[in-house]
């Protein structure tokens, strides 16, 4: 697969996020959202857990009152991640949040107070090294932009932006990350291109309320997509009405199709014809999801008949072509043995993970 590192990409400053680098050319980074009252310990870190082996790499919570900006402290110290909080309209809670140890906040100053309330909330920030993320939605634009735009346009959500970076650039502070989302795709995409001819601070790209799992991974695979294939974005997120986990699974399946990044099993799966006489669709997704704790890049083809499955079985860690109700596995392009249909998904998984536990990691020379 051809990288698009190979390509053009633009040039964005560098921060840190906790122990997570983002920015100034490092591999784009996949972020997420709890869905759980922050205050219930108990529930958040065990959905952080199942983000974290998902491959979430950063967090956002939301912090609504005081008893959630305390809990960071003590939900920091049972993940791995770093934490960002986010904060509307009080500043307090934003100092409560980085002093409880948030590594990150999502907020807009000036929409947190006077110039004394940004000011200390930037001094806690700049002593404690915690960038701040500007969130401009189309949704919650300044009364007298949409008044004089008209709508949310990509020009008035980039002039929010801006308004917002001047107020922590007067105060000296610059470790900024910017976003620009609407539920709209191309108001969202033309917002960003705008905006990073505009700035070189970090951008994080996502679809706002792009909907459930099905029209939500659609839109945001389209979106996101088309704005890192042109180079723009440092961090993502998938914003699914659904588990935060598949906001996670989306993401990663994104930056993997544009090559960008690798993680888990790439399943390249045969789309079913009359020729198919083993149920390809069935063996497939229970493949999928029996592989989904895996974490080494490797490829798993499951094809259905002999038109392409031995080839595309040449070039996969692990594979199947499917005959009538059987199926030759092949291991590392090599024909192994016949199987039959009810033998193949335990078989495909034993083999997967045997790959995976080897030191020196998946074989070399495979395309």
């Amino acid at each position: 697969m051809v990288s698009l590192y190979s390509m053009e990409r633009g040039r964005t400053r560098r921060l840190y996020i906790g122990g997570v680098s983002v920015g100034g050319g490092v591999p784009v980074r996949v972020q997420s959202m709890t869905n759980t009252i922050t205050a219930d310990i108990e529930a958040t870190v065990e959905q952080i857990r199942r983000l974290e082996r998902a491959g979430c790499e950063m967090v956002r919570l939301s912090v609504p009152d005081e008893e959630s900006a305390r809990a960071i402290r003590k939900i920091k110290e049972r993940i791995t991640i770093p934490i960002i909080a986010d904060i509307h309209f009080n500043w307090r809670l934003a100092i409560e949040a980085v002093e409880c140890g948030a590594d990150g906040l999502r907020l807009n100053p000036g929409n947190i107070g006077s110039a004394d309330r940004v000011r200390e909330v930037v001094s806690c920030a700049l002593e404690r090294r915690v960038p701040i993320r500007i969130g401009v939605n189309s949704g919650s634009l300044e009364k007298e932009l949409l008044e004089r735009y008209g709508r949310p346009t990509p020009e008035a959500m980039v002039e929010s932006a801006l308004r917002h970076v001047r107020i922590l650039e007067d105060e000296g502070f610059q470790d900024i990350k910017v976003s620009l989302k609407a539920s709209e795709l191309w108001t969202t995409i033309r917002a960003y291109r705008l905006m990073a001819t505009k700035v070189d601070y970090p951008l994080h790209v996502g679809i706002t309320e792009a909907g459930t799992i099905f029209s939500g991974t659609v839109k945001s695979a389209t979106g996101i997509g088309i704005l890192l294939a042109e180079g723009i974005g440092d961090t993502i997120r998938v914003s699914l009405t659904a588990d935060p986990v598949e906001e996670v699974r989306v993401g990663w399946e994104i930056l993997k199709a544009l090559g960008l990044r690798e993680r888990g099993v790439n399943v390249i799966a045969c789309p079913t014809c009359g020729r198919i006489k083993i149920d390809c669709i069935e063996l497939a997704e229970r493949i999928e999801r029996r592989l989904s704790h895996i974490s080494t890049p490797l490829k798993v083809a499951v094809m259905g008949c002999v038109v392409n499955g031995p080839g595309e079985a040449a070039h996969a860690h692990v594979a199947i072509a499917g005959g009538n109700g059987v199926a030759t596995l092949y291991v590392e392009g090599r024909p192994v043995e016949k199987l039959r249909e009810d033998e193949v998904v335990e078989r495909v998984v034993k083999e997967v993970e045997r790959l995976c536990a080897r030191k020196e990691g998946p074989t070399e020379g495979l395309h």
